[in-house]
């Protein structure tokens, strides 16, 4: 059987074991959706968010691209972190990257990859932004996990700018933001622990929208 099909086979097992293990499952799932957490992650096969979570149906709102970005001018993550803030009303938002990502490494080799380019700029920038840090890295793969983790702190970034984000955190205390590296070869979740306080002192102003004084009326 090829896997394609097996999928099909898989589904009626699930279906027959949620509803050996509640009966009403699919009727409450049908019923809409309250996720507290957005996660924003790669699409690589490997990376399973449900799985290394243990995350339940409804509990996370999913977007998924290469690389995990979160560009300026890319209306699909900029419509999911809207519809997640605005409608959905969740608590947390998580950029969440991994080491051994084929879109760093990609993005990192003086090489025409088609459409690809434009996408993969968005990591190259990244790496502008940061070149001193990382060209002082003589290792090459410890250069790649710090460019991973630098292009998640630069897409939590990117979610800050975003104005759903700043009227929402200003009128209710949240969304917080977070920023993640999945380690493949250890199977850990790392919390980056990114200080944004820190990161933004200095600049905050440049991309503050002025959303203070509408949040208080």
């Amino acid at each position: 059987m090829s896997l394609y099909r097996k999928i099909f086979e898989n589904n009626k097992k699930w279906v027959a074991e949620k509803k050996n293990t509640d009966s009403n499952f699919f009727e409450h799932l049908a019923k809409g959706q309250a996720p507290e957490i957005l996660y924003i992650g790669c699409s690589d096969s490997r990376v399973t968010v449900e799985e290394m979570t243990g995350i339940k149906p409804g509990q996370m709102f999913v977007h998924r691209n290469i690389a995990n970005l979160v560009p300026n001018n890319d209306n699909s993550s900029a419509a999911v972190v809207e519809y997640a803030v605005a409608y959905l009303n969740v608590k947390h938002i998580v950029v969440c990257g991994h080491y051994n990502c084929g879109g760093i490494k990609a993005a990192m080799k003086t090489e025409d990859m088609g459409i690809l380019n434009p996408w993969l700029r968005n990591v190259r920038d990244v790496y502008r932004l940061h070149k001193e840090t990382l060209d002082a890295i003589t290792d090459q793969e410890a250069r790649y996990k710090k460019l991973v983790e630098l292009n998640v702190e630069e897409q939590c970034i990117n979610v800050i700018k975003m104005a759903v984000l700043q009227k929402h955190y200003l009128e209710k205390g949240f969304p917080t933001v977070h920023g993640w590296v999945f380690d493949m070869h250890s199977g850990n979740l790392i919390d980056l622990k990114i200080d944004f306080a820190r990161k933004l002192d200095g600049i905050r102003e440049i991309y503050d929208l002025g959303l203070s004084g509408k949040a208080k009326k």
